[in-house]
């Protein structure tokens, strides 16, 4: 999505006004600190004292929560809560929201506020306690209920339907007469987003994920991540034409697709570098997807929409988040998608080119001519830093833990060490003063050492760049002594792939997220430097200086934005090949083995092909048929 239709969006949404009914629950966290416990004198056990605690709106009312945060100022709640102190902490954060609560009605008798009461030591979060399960309402308070969202509707621009859990509002006798309501406006847009009641709104739009598309078509046992996109696709449009109303289905960090009149439309996941927390994304996703179609917009904006919402929500940790105008538009400006999820996480289903191990993802067009080439360094053209991920994991986990390091259990470990690595995969390619700004919010996150001793990016950079240089000055000496030799660390055949690109008039340049000194002293090294006459580009302290942002920028200065189709990049990182798809350029990526310098790493195919490479090679072996490929 454009950044200015991002803007209309945003600012018409403003105005208008939707209702949501359903389960309004509360999420409490309590912060349990050991250091304070004492023994009962009442029971003799050990107490677990909070040393801190947080409330947000849950279940419906973190759908509300969402659409106030956005800016909506008008958004009426219909739903029930019982006389305890929670339903008035609940009552008083919508209030507090912005959210209109006198359709909040309240159940004397057999109805608890429905709370998630999350205990937390550490970061990790131990068994629930949940209030509200035993509830039952009364047909009294669902009249009630009903008859007030009936003489609002006509006035609301949308209904967002929320059924979160077996003991709600969501009675048989309350099911059957909501859908009287959708029969009475049968031009208004009902969205219902129901765990278990799906099929009994007729009338409404559909809002599920993956899970309850597979098992409302009666396919048991196989989970989201599990199945196969065709498998998704046809649950999605068997919904369709059941429902015969637009199905949403979200499927995490694979996007979303929509099942319409018009067919099955896919929406791309984020790429989010940062820890991120999923609670509360599907209620993020239902509540931008909806304010956008209640301001008269399609539902591919919708969808578009909800998935930014979403993107900013997961990155807020220990909280049921929510998303501000603001937010949306700064995530909307340079959005990382993830592109075929399927193909990247199974080899099974590569199309190569002839007889060779060049794999083909998306076609290049026949009437485009390359004249700029930008590869990144290390992985790409250059082994000499192979193992710096072996280098980089370590400082980071050290890092985190702190003085926990070697007193730490393995299942702490294994979890520090998930982050990192999952960290290090995402930001492959970027300048290091990046990487170790990401670190230090992790180690921020994980709270293991004190604030005034953490680093911020250029302390930990020191760190990891003492490290580095004596694996490559190692490497430098053995070459510079005859027992190793230059062809040692570069890529098979690059240096001739280079030479070609070179003969036939295309401008070279080299992007790297290492320092730009260290990136001219090595190509120098390694006897290919002079070949980048478009120049040796790097990183230069300033965290906001991106070196292949930097170069492609210029380049499309030079020869202009609809000349984009002139520009490709290799690289065995995402960050080239995310940036030059945006550019409208074509993306090579270089799955290359460094230990070996020829053959296919997977993972890191994996990861660029998500990242958008158009084509996979694992070495620049088959020179012929590649440059016969890019038109050269």
């Amino acid at each position: 999505m454009k950044s200015d239709l991002l803007k209309e969006i945003i600012g018409k949404i403003k105005s208008v006004k939707i209702g949501v009914i359903g389960d309004f629950c509360l999420d409490a966290y309590w912060f349990i600190d050991g250091s304070k416990c004492e023994i009962s004198i009442e029971t003799g056990k050990m107490t677990r004292p909070v040393r801190q605690q947080n409330y947000s709106l849950g279940g419906a009312g973190n759908v509300a929560n969402n659409l106030a945060a956005m800016g909506i100022k008008d958004v009426r709640a219909f739903g029930v809560i019982g006389t305890d102190p929670f339903g008035e902490a609940m009552t008083g954060l919508m209030k507090k929201a912005g959210i209109n609560t006198s359709d909040i009605l309240v159940q004397r008798e057999d109805w608890s506020t429905h709370v998630y009461t999350k205990p937390y030591i550490g970061d990790e979060e131990e068994s629930r306690i949940d209030f509200g399960n035993f509830n039952v309402l009364s047909e009294e308070t669902a009249d009630r209920l009903i008859s007030n969202l009936k003489m609002e509707t006509g006035e609301l621009d949308l209904i967002i339907i929320n059924q979160q859990v077996l003991s709600g509002i969501h009675t048989m006798y309350f099911r059957k007469r909501l859908v009287e309501v959708i029969r009475l406006f049968p031009g208004k847009i009902f969205i219902a987003d129901s765990r278990n009641y799906n099929d009994f709104y007729d009338g409404a739009y559909r809002k599920m994920n993956d899970d309850e598309a597979l098992r409302l078509c009666g396919i048991e046992g196989l989970s989201g991540s599990a199945a196969s996109y065709d498998d998704i696709r046809k649950a999605a449009e068997s919904l369709y034409d059941r429902y015969n109303k637009p199905v949403f289905v979200t499927r995490g960090d694979r996007g979303s697709m929509i099942a319409g009149r018009s067919g099955v439309t896919d929406i791309p996941g984020l790429m989010i570098v940062s820890r991120i927390d999923t609670v509360g994304a599907g209620d993020s996703y239902l509540a931008g997807a909806a304010a956008v179609m209640a301001a008269g917009f399609g539902t591919i904006e919708a969808a578009e929409t909800g998935t930014l919402v979403a993107g900013v929500t997961i990155q807020k940790l220990f909280q049921t988040g929510t998303a501000s105008a603001e937010e949306i538009l700064t995530i909307g400006e340079d959005p990382d998608f993830i592109y075929n999820p399927e193909l990247a996480e199974n080899i099974r289903y590569a199309a190569y080119s002839g007889g060779t191990d060049i794999e083909i993802i998306n076609k290049w067009k026949d009437g485009h001519r390359i004249r700029h080439a930008i590869f990144d360094h290390d992985g790409t053209v250059s082994t000499l830093r192979e193992g710096w991920e072996s280098i980089m994991a370590p400082m980071m986990i050290r890092a985190v833990l702190g003085e926990n390091y070697n007193v730490s259990d393995k299942q702490l470990f294994n979890k520090v060490e998930t982050q990192v690595n999952d960290l290090i995969d995402k930001t492959t390619g970027v300048q290091t003063l990046l990487q170790m700004k990401k670190l230090s919010g992790l180690v921020r996150d994980f709270g293991f050492v004190p604030g005034k001793d953490i680093l911020d990016e250029h302390g930990y950079k020191a760190i990891y760049n003492d490290a580095i240089l004596k694996h490559v000055n190692l490497r430098r000496k053995k070459i510079a002594a005859g027992e190793l030799d230059r062809e040692d660390f570069v890529i098979k055949n690059v240096i001739h792939f280079l030479e070609a690109l070179k003969g036939a008039g295309i401008k070279l340049y080299l992007a790297s997220g290492t320092d730009v000194a260290e990136v001219i002293d090595e190509a120098e090294f390694l006897g290919y430097a002079g070949l980048f006459d478009g120049g040796i580009h790097g990183a230069v302290g300033d965290v906001n200086h991106e070196a292949k942002k930097f170069v492609l920028n210029n380049i499309l200065m030079e020869i202009g934005d609809s000349e984009s189709g002139q520009i490709a990049a290799f690289g065995d990182g995402p960050v080239e090949i995310r940036e030059t798809r945006k550019k409208g350029g074509i993306t090579i990526g270089v799955a290359s083995n460094e230990i070996r310098r020829f053959g296919l790493n997977e993972r890191k195919r994996t990861r660029l092909i998500k990242a958008g490479a158009d084509i996979i090679i694992p070495d620049f072996t088959c020179l012929p048929v590649l440059l016969k490929l890019l038109n050269i």
